[in-house]
């Protein structure tokens, strides 16, 4: 213990005096020093294990090294270009890795299979840059590379497997260091996340894997070497605890360019079949990620998108979906994909709320806030498909006051099928009017429908406003919350250098969550039995610290909750299947159907990046 206690002090020694240097950034040039006299020269000879070291940052970082030698395993000639090599002479310590990246800032002109010999300043260049947490990539930067020889075998791959892969994530930051791991001493056969960094820059491979996270615009997929890890019907892996994080994920890229080879195609459940192999690398949206050198063969499994049943004669069906971004320029294909999924999939529910309407003319910027011809050529594209002629309403927001792509002014809209549902219109509503909860008849009725709630509140500010509209159906009243909380932006990932990560995000969502629940229990206060559901593209989980804010006094249940945990996901991010849309019912809504329809998120081809949720009742 007095060992690594004091080379816990040292580390972080260097990482303090590196920071307040000014020289630990995240730009892949500059270096990390111990001293503020960087590029001072290692003595003697050293050898990459010795840059590596056994904890996340270099003991060498900011200084100069020479004649480095090892054998390229890898080299990338797009993004940030250099190559890869590796000692093929490890020393006997796990925790220090024998391969490191070098970065050239232009087309290296080593080849795989060539011993070298590199000279250059060592440093730590932090993906995302400083301000995003995450963990750094050490690196040689501005070398000097003499070839050697060349044609030389490569070093043996260590293989990844769900045995070598710990179970446990990560350790804990360490308080003094305000929560960072970046210099506890490397615990490779205890922690996931320490197993990885030991093999940082390391030529690696995977045998078949099931697919987890689909193929996605940047040519990238994630599988996993533990295919029973919370494990999906499906064949995701599911994210149902911040403290069980699934540890058998891991991002694939290529090496080969795309103009010489076009990256896999895959949908989770998919296999990656043969061997997998290359360096492993640290990226900003992955986190450690094999560079493949040599691509496994995808086995296509032939996952279907789900439909839902459609609702019987007294069933009220309420359905959430985030359209992504939809105005009228995007192509007919678009709304017309999103149209059949509505008919076909969801079975054209009752009442949609929709997220993610944008104005007339999408991200230009010039003061349109109306959306009528957006939802115009949806729900045109709806009756092409057979569906019902749905009416709607909405609210227009402020000019560049609700988020989301500049210019875009997106909002929340309802969408109700009038041959089954009445909508009650009370006017007045705009975008800075609040609407309150009044009583009629003896029953809780609104000021404004469809309204905004609180819009003033601060936890609204640069964000959507909650939209509220009164429906009847058969001669009972239903009350509709649609929403679009804050979005994630902002918070640490996963594999932050901070343990646990930091969330910044929560608190502004926390206080939307909050304002309405408030809401909520007006409502309930004025009639206790009234029918209220809370529904939209929420943003957070149905374990988080939102949900708790929303649910709070047990004024509303996370719908969701009621499908067993292989199934609560409407999103697949970095290969976790989690929550992110929502519908949640007041407590006079005991008896309901759930289904969360996955039609997007899995799939390589997609219309939007949430699958819908419906929901079907007896009011």
């Amino acid at each position: 213990m007095p060992a690594a206690s004091s080379r816990t002090t040292a580390v972080s020694a260097v990482v303090t005096a590196a920071l307040a240097a000014g020289l630990l950034t995240g730009a892949a040039t500059t270096s990390a020093s111990a001293s503020t006299t960087p590029d001072q020269a290692v003595e003697g000879q050293v050898r990459i294990h010795d840059i590596q070291g056994s904890t996340r940052i270099s003991p060498l970082v900011g200084r100069q090294v020479g004649e480095v030698a090892g054998i390229v395993t890898g080299v990338r000639t797009y993004g940030s270009k250099g190559f890869w090599f590796q000692d093929p002479n490890p020393d006997a310590d796990p925790a220090t890795s024998e391969g490191i990246f070098v970065y050239t800032g232009s087309a290296p002109t080593v080849a795989v299979g060539d011993a070298v010999t590199v000279s250059g300043t060592v440093t730590e260049y932090v993906p995302g840059g400083l301000g995003s947490g995450n963990q750094s990539l050490t690196q040689i930067s501005k070398p000097t590379v003499a070839v050697v020889s060349s044609g030389n075998a490569l070093p043996e791959p260590v293989r990844i497997t769900g045995r070598s892969v710990p179970s446990r994530y990560t350790p804990e930051g360490d308080p003094a260091a305000g929560g960072s791991i970046n210099a506890l001493p490397l615990r490779p056969s205890r922690y996931a996340l320490d197993h990885y960094e030991s093999l940082e820059g390391m030529n690696i491979s995977v045998g078949t894997s099931r697919v987890v996270g689909a193929t996605d615009s940047h040519a990238e997929l994630w599988v996993t070497v533990k295919p029973h890890e919370n494990h999906t019907r499906r064949g995701g892996t599911v994210y149902g605890s911040y403290d069980a994080q699934n540890t058998g994920r891991l991002q694939i890229q290529s090496l080969v360019p795309l103009a010489q080879q076009p990256f896999p195609k895959a949908d989770v459940g998919d296999v990656l079949t043969g061997t997998t192999e290359g360096p492993l690398d640290f990226s900003q949206y992955g986190g450690y990620t094999l560079t493949a050198r040599t691509m496994g063969t995808v086995a296509a499994e032939g996952l279907r998108r789900e439909t839902t049943r459609k609702q019987r004669g007294g069933e009220l069906a309420v359905a959430t979906y985030n359209v992504e971004n939809l105005d009228p320029s995007d192509p007919q294909e678009k709304f017309d994909a999103l149209a059949a999924a509505v008919v076909d999939n969801l079975a054209s529910p009752d009442i949609v709320a929709l997220e993610e309407i944008q104005d007339n003319n999408g991200a230009k910027s010039d003061g349109t806030v109306a959306a009528d011809l957006t939802v115009k050529k949806f729900t045109d594209a709806i009756v092409a498909a057979g569906g019902p002629a749905y009416e709607w309403r909405s609210i227009d927001p402020q000019d560049k006051k609700d988020g989301g792509e500049p210019g875009g002014n997106i909002r929340q809209v309802f969408l109700f099928n009038p041959e089954r549902v009445s909508f009650t219109d009370r006017a007045g509503g705009d975008a800075t009017t609040a609407t309150d909860v009044v009583r009629e008849r003896g029953r809780a009725a609104l000021t404004l429908s469809p309204g905004r709630i609180d819009p003033a509140n601060a936890a609204w500010e640069n964000s959507r406003k909650p939209l509220v509209g009164e429906f009847g159906f058969r001669g009972r009243t239903v009350f509709v919350v649609a929403n679009h909380f804050a979005s994630k932006g902002g918070d640490e990932s996963i594999f932050s250098q901070h343990q646990p990560p930091t969330r910044s995000s929560e608190v502004q969502r926390h206080a939307q969550g909050q304002a309405v629940n408030s809401f909520v229990k007006k409502l309930l206060s004025v009639q206790k039995n009234a029918d209220v559901l809370v529904v939209g593209d929420i943003n957070d989980f149905e374990f988080s610290g939102t949900a708790e804010a929303l649910t709070a006094g047990g004024v509303l249940y996370p719908a969701i909750k009621s499908l067993p945990r292989s199934e609560r996901y409407s999103y697949v991010y970095q290969g976790n299947s989690q929550v992110l849309d929502q519908i949640l019912t007041s407590p006079s809504i005991g008896d309901f159907q759930y289904d969360s329809v996955h039609i997007n998120a899995e799939f390589a081809d997609q219309n939007s990046d949430h699958d819908p949720q419906v929901l079907r009742f007896r009011p």
